[in-house]
């Protein structure tokens, strides 16, 4: 492929050259001839002072003229050679942003997918550990007895509200509230599919309560459950007007449902 030089070399015409040397040849000639004869010969430092004097003006003449002196400076075309390293031209700005933009989108993709993965296995983790016991707990035998509780519907009395708030006022506190607890948990296993094992504790039965019921149902559960607490493991005593409200309000927050898909 030809590809365009630059460089500079003399440029001479055949006239001009021929002209310049004759005429520098015509000033040394008259140079030499001017110089007076005689038979004494002349000292030796005048004839080279003539000479010289002679030689720089043929010289400065050749070089006024124009088409001998100066150079001139043109361009031209000629095939580059394949390993030539071509001359880098720089990238404009806008494509060097638009790489940058590239390679950082590339790591931003990477880093977003890296966050909605590890956000979707906490999501998968917390759900599971909420409904995975009620998934488990399809088609199981569901529980008669949960920690040595007795919660089989035929075993507890009809009203059990009823029936824990005469067992409190004649003086059975204990039994009053082991009633009242296995009442709730008996109503929450077999009335609202809550996944209670016969192995859950408290604290478990309070967690799959809220995680199956509504706000206020979880809430009164919760207290229930906190008022058992408190009588068998704390040893502390329990206001009556607390214990029997819990026994007015029991039938209507958990009533005995014959299906699981009651309203919860």
């Amino acid at each position: 492929m030809p590809s365009r030089a630059d460089g500079q070399r003399p440029r001479r015409s055949a006239r001009a050259a021929l002209g310049a040397a004759a005429l520098a040849a015509s000033l040394v000639a008259a140079a030499v001839h001017a110089a007076p004869v005689e038979s004494t010969p002349e000292p030796a430092a005048q004839r080279p002072r003539l000479e010289v004097a002679a030689v720089e003006a043929a010289a400065s003449a050749v070089r006024a003229d124009p088409d001998f002196g100066g150079f001139r400076k043109e361009r031209t075309w000629r095939f580059k050679k394949r390993d030539e390293p071509a001359r880098a031209s720089p990238d404009p700005f806008w494509l060097e942003l638009a790489r940058w933009l590239a390679e950082g989108g590339r790591w931003l993709v990477w880093v977003l997918g890296a966050v909605l993965i590890a956000a979707a296995l906490v999501t998968a983790r917390r759900w599971l550990a909420v409904h995975g016991d009620a998934i488990r707990s399809r088609g199981a035998r569901l529980p008669s007895h949960v920690r040595e509780l007795d919660i089989r519907p035929e075993s507890l009395p009809g009203d059990i509200g009823a029936a824990v708030r005469e067992l409190w006022l004649a003086g059975e506190r204990r039994a009053a509230l082991s009633l009242l607890y296995r009442g709730a948990l008996s109503r929450l296993v077999h009335s609202y599919d809550v996944a209670i094992g016969d192995a859950s504790t408290e604290g478990d039965c309070i967690r799959l309560a809220r995680a199956a019921l509504a706000t206020e149902r979880s809430d009164f559960v919760a207290a229930l459950i906190g008022a058992w607490q408190l009588a068998v493991y704390g040893d502390r005593p329990l206001r009556s007007d607390d214990v029997l409200r819990l026994c007015a309000d029991f039938d209507r927050m958990l009533p005995a449902r014959a299906s699981a898909s009651a309203e919860r």
